[in-house]
């Protein structure tokens, strides 16, 4: 799959930070996609102690939410764990599984954050502009800002927000169960981010994407 931006891996997490720094502002907050078909969730998980990243991509097609296809890929890691640096952790591996892909997806949905991020450059948004996909985060957890609790029905959802920015949404994607952190990634809006999540999100807490990539990425050999 072709990539829009190239650039190193082999970073210091100084060096990685200046990185991100200089690519948030190319990060697209608004809708720039025409229809969405088939929908990519990404997530990734680690096998012998951490030191093997493993990645999976599940494609479904929408509206009906049938797998199109899935790839596996793993890789040394090559990277730490540092809060707000997951991408350059990840996303190497998740490179290599979308380079296997046969169907390019039109959306992406991660395990993870968009905007919704110290430097407002998640893994959705790095991905989104390696690959200059369409891309939205979905995080169980925040990383980042302030929110009131949303009501208690599926599709209710209230502002996350840092500083003066509205950086997310906190979507109840399922009645009665904790919520779940939105953030656009790239080339979407927040309204439009919440809307595919839900469109995704027939009958758990997770898109169904993601939850078909979270399985894969969990397995072992």
């Amino acid at each position: 799959m072709r990539r829009a931006i190239e650039h190193a891996w082999d970073l210091s997490p100084k060096q990685a930070i200046q990185l991100q720094q200089g690519l948030r502002s190319r990060v697209v907050t608004t809708d720039d996609f025409a229809a969405v078909q088939r929908v990519a969730g990404v997530d990734v998980g680690f096998e012998q102690g951490g030191t093997v990243t493993r990645a999976a991509v599940a494609v479904l097609e929408l509206p009906g939410l049938s797998l199109v296809e899935s790839q596996v890929a793993r890789q040394p890691t090559r990277f730490p764990y540092i809060p707000g640096l997951l991408s350059f952790r990840e996303v190497p591996a998740v490179l290599e599984a979308f380079e296997r892909l046969s169907n390019r997806p039109d959306l992406l949905v991660c395990d993870g954050q968009g905007i919704a991020h110290p430097r407002r450059i998640g893994i959705a948004s790095h991905l989104g502009l390696i690959l200059d996909l369409p891309s939205l985060g979905v995080g169980k957890t925040r990383l980042v800002g302030r929110y009131a609790e949303p009501p208690q029905t599926k599709g209710a959802w209230t502002p996350l927000e840092d500083d003066r920015d509205t950086i997310g949404a906190v979507l109840r994607t399922r009645a009665g169960v904790k919520p779940v952190f939105i953030s656009p990634g790239h080339r979407i809006g927040l309204e439009s981010a919440v809307r595919y999540t839900l469109l995704c999100t027939p009958r758990f807490r997770l898109p169904e994407p993601v939850r078909q990539a979270h399985r894969l990425a969990s397995q072992t050999r």
